[in-house]
């Protein structure tokens, strides 16, 4: 298969898999230990991909002491500029309901059930959090394009005779990370009084721009010619600082702010990282070496 037509099959899979997050509130309700587990190992996931393969492959593509240093400087320039997304934009990712949110409000007074009449900031919450979804969608909207430059990025790395395996990580870890994303946006508009066909415009507006980003960079670095190389190997670079952070500093954070099912967490977050190198592990040991 083509790296053209598997990048396509990727962006598919992303798009409907986010959809069916988008969804899924109107169908099933998360439990809180399921959400935990899947952060978990999705944390786990991006912080293996990111150091077994998208830190790797943009060395691989600039071989030199310069291009080792040229790929750190950008990895740490991703990693800021996502901490300075998420704190610019204060969204939080994955609180899948309004009761969620009003157990967090009323956490400090032990009423864990968060019934309406006992919950009163102020009588305007309900107009406030009609539009709280626009920095949510904001913030989330730009996180998604760089998660999209990351797979084309990843897929204009490949080298030679490894086509689709690195992609697969990198497509892997988007793919299990934007249903929860898609259905924090839906559920946030629900608390705010939107109806569903604003929630399924929406919906759809944010599944569609991983898929974007993925195919303008995959295409359009081409344009840049003898840059080529140079412009795919700062992605990787920066895409691997991206993912580092929205693993350490958004994932993770959440995952232990509870204390229950300890076990069970560290477990999801070690499968993760062991996904993450077994595709490393199947790659020919040339595609770490040189930058073809």
């Amino acid at each position: 298969m083509s790296p053209e037509i598997l990048l396509t099959v990727y962006c598919v899979a992303i798009a409907l898999l986010s959809l069916a997050g988008g969804l899924l509130p109107n169908w099933v309700r998360m439990t809180h230990t399921r959400t935990q587990l899947v952060m978990s190992f999705v944390s786990g996931l991006m912080l293996g991909v990111a150091f077994y393969h998208l830190l790797p492959h943009s060395i691989a593509l600039q071989p030199t002491a310069q291009g080792v240093d040229r790929s750190v400087w950008w990895l740490m320039i991703g990693l800021i500029t996502m901490l300075m997304l998420l704190r610019m934009f204060h969204f939080h990712q994955h609180d899948f309901s309004a009761a969620e949110a009003g157990h967090h409000a009323q956490h400090a007074h032990g009423d864990e059930h968060g019934g309406e009449g006992h919950h009163h900031p102020d009588a305007a919450t309900p107009a406030a959090h009609r539009l709280s979804w626009v920095g949510l969608a904001l913030g989330l909207g730009v996180h998604t394009l760089i998660d999209g430059v990351a797979l084309g990025a990843a897929m204009q790395g490949e080298l030679g005779q490894t086509a689709g395996l690195l992609g697969v990580g990198v497509f892997l870890a988007i793919l299990l990370h934007k249903p929860l994303d898609a259905m924090s946006i839906t559920t946030i508009m629900e608390a705010g009084g939107w109806n569903r066909r604003s929630r399924a415009l929406a919906n759809i507006g944010f599944a569609l721009l991983c898929p974007l980003g993925a195919l303008l960079f995959y295409f359009g670095v081409d344009l840049l010619g003898d840059a080529r190389h140079y412009t795919v190997a700062i992605a990787l670079a920066f895409s691997a600082g991206a993912f580092i952070c929205i693993a350490l500093s958004d994932l993770l954070p959440e995952v232990h702010f509870h204390s229950h099912d300890r076990g069970k967490l560290t477990l999801a977050f070690v499968a993760g990282i062991m996904l993450a190198y077994a595709i490393g592990v199947i790659e020919p040991a040339s595609a770490h070496l040189h930058g073809g």
